[in-house]
């Protein structure tokens, strides 16, 4: 079986059975509770698992794991920890869908939407856009909680050596050392958007240009690779000199993804993306592509696409004069010459990388179907 489908059936399985522990231990609460454990397992059915796959990587770059083994021992911390980052990234999108007030993720309903028509189909009091919104916070936070868990479990199998020698309690420090930090930066990376949307106004060029490019890396960009690849590289006891190669190699990666990620949000098929074309244009996301976009424009073209930036009513004629804009702007082009240098820059930062070999391989496939991908 190809490595990367046995990868997501294992994370799959491992996720599966995590869900069904915790339903077991809330069987107390009544079948009340039930919905909200049912869309925690309708999250969790898919993606792209690249996370998981970074994290499973970067164990690799230190030591040997081979995936076609029976899932304990220390492959068994490893899944611990690539789905602990499952759950955080599953946490985070719920929590940008309600901030973001997005319809719909993965083709379906948003999780704040799938509760607020629970709340009108079951004839409950009160308002139901309320109810979902607090119903989809609370399944965030759910969610990161029992990544905590998962994460705390791999970290406490990698010290205690996980059926290995080499690996010590200081390197099980090290990983959640990273994890908390990656929790932080992505929560005051978000707010960092959200208090980006709600400037009066855009800065200068080159001031812009470092803002938003600011919100990407910590917002997405560090948590979608480099901590992914730093996490599963420390429960392996990865060196200082280890662990910077893998950063100098994820955040160029991180960066890459995150920009197509904002093509793909402006640009972006929805019957493949999952979400309505243009979905950051009624955001008003300050996108690098959009300063890019916008100061490539005359005064009054500006004026007007700065105008409808960010509403909300835009109709679909209006969305498609914008993205023409973009498009006859050249910020395409110039974003896709940005993806290109930063994988070129991740690419040249494993050459001579203290890391093994077939990891080095392994890596750059990653890496390419990360920022060619069009969902």
């Amino acid at each position: 079986m190809d490595e990367t489908k046995r990868l997501a059936g294992l994370i799959q399985e491992r996720l599966g059975d995590a869900l069904a522990a915790h339903r077991r231990e809330l069987e107390p609460l009544g079948p009340d509770a039930a919905p909200l454990l049912d869309e925690a397992e309708a999250y969790l059915a898919g993606g792209k698992r690249l996370r998981a796959g970074f994290a499973v990587l970067g164990y690799r770059a230190v030591r040997p794991l081979d995936l076609r083994a029976e899932p304990r021992g220390e492959l068994s911390a490893v899944l611990d920890a690539a789905c602990a980052l499952e759950l955080f990234h599953a946490a985070a999108l719920i929590h940008d869908d309600v901030i973001d007030r997005s319809d719909t993720r993965r083709g379906r309903a948003a999780a704040h939407r799938h509760f607020a028509a629970l709340h009108r189909d079951t004839g409950l009091r009160g308002a139901a856009a309320h109810f979902g919104l607090s119903a989809a916070i609370l399944l965030g936070d759910l969610l990161q909680s029992w990544a905590d868990e998962l994460l705390q479990r791999a970290c406490d199998a990698a010290a205690a050596g996980a059926g290995r020698t080499g690996t010590d309690r200081a390197a099980a420090g090290r990983a959640r050392e990273h994890f908390n930090r990656m929790r932080s930066e992505v929560a005051v990376g978000q707010y960092l958007d959200v208090l980006e949307e709600q400037q009066p106004g855009f800065a200068s060029e080159n001031e812009q240009l470092e803002r938003s490019t600011r919100v990407l890396v910590y917002k997405s960009a560090k948590y979608s690779v480099e901590a992914p690849l730093l996490i599963g590289a420390a429960l392996a006891g990865a060196d200082d000199e280890q662990e910077g190669a893998l950063s100098a190699f994820g955040l160029p990666v991180g960066v890459a993804f995150q920009l197509r990620d904002d093509l793909l949000g402006v640009l972006g098929d929805a019957a493949v993306t999952g979400k309505p074309s243009g979905d950051d244009l009624r955001e008003g996301k300050r996108t690098v592509l959009v300063t890019l976009a916008r100061e490539a424009l005359p005064p009054t073209q500006r004026r007007l696409f700065d105008e409808m930036l960010g509403d909300r009513e835009l109709e679909e004629e209006q969305i498609e004069m914008m993205q023409r804009t973009i498009r006859d702007s050249g910020a395409v082009r110039r974003v896709e010459q940005m993806i290109a240098r930063n994988v070129d820059r991740a690419s040249a930062a494993l050459d001579f990388a203290p890391l093994r070999a077939d990891a080095r391989e392994q890596l750059v496939a990653l890496a390419d179907r990360a920022v060619r991908r069009v969902a």
